[in-house]
């Protein structure tokens, strides 16, 4: 369930990073953080339109995600990772990973499986691709929320060190 946002044109903000100096490097993360707030966001929303219905064991045809199933994702909330740093590299992923679990018709469930299990369907269980969608609806709002933050940042180090 892992997808990738890459944003184009970002060489001449890599560039004038360069040259503010190491400061300057921490716009980068802080731009992240916004828009990963935006994009866990987007998914919480796209949970809230998650069809459900009372649990029942498919017997012959798939069935919707329960009511349990379906709280326990919005009691969840998709969450940021933390950062990984590779040289100039700045990564983060959104989701459900470390959610923990929650008790679906008497057993203890890991909350990404859930989630995986509405996303991507199963034999028992229709799919509803609610992640996918948020990352398509979503990923023009973070990178425009990416790019603000980053240049608000810079904009400040340069009227700060009088450039």
């Amino acid at each position: 369930m892992a997808y990738t946002v890459k944003i184009d044109g970002i060489e001449s903000l890599d560039n004038l990073l360069k040259n503010l100096g190491d400061e300057a490097a921490k716009a980068a993360p802080q731009g992240l953080y916004e828009g990963a707030g935006v994009m866990a966001t987007e998914i919480n929303q796209a949970a809230e339109n998650i069809r459900a219905e009372k649990f029942h064991y498919a017997v012959f045809m798939q069935r919707e995600p329960s009511l349990e199933e379906k709280a326990a994702i919005l009691s969840a909330k998709a969450g940021i990772a933390r950062f990984g740093h590779d040289g100039l590299d700045v990564d983060t992923s959104v989701g459900y990973a470390n959610s923990g679990y929650a008790y679906i018709n008497g057993k203890r469930k890991p909350i990404p499986q859930i989630a995986n299990a509405i996303n991507s369907g199963t034999s028992f269980m229709k799919r509803q691709p609610f992640f996918r969608k948020a990352v398509n609806s979503g990923r023009r709002k973070a990178e425009e929320a990416i790019a603000k933050s980053i240049e608000e940042k810079l904009e400040k180090m340069i009227n700060e060190s009088g450039g």
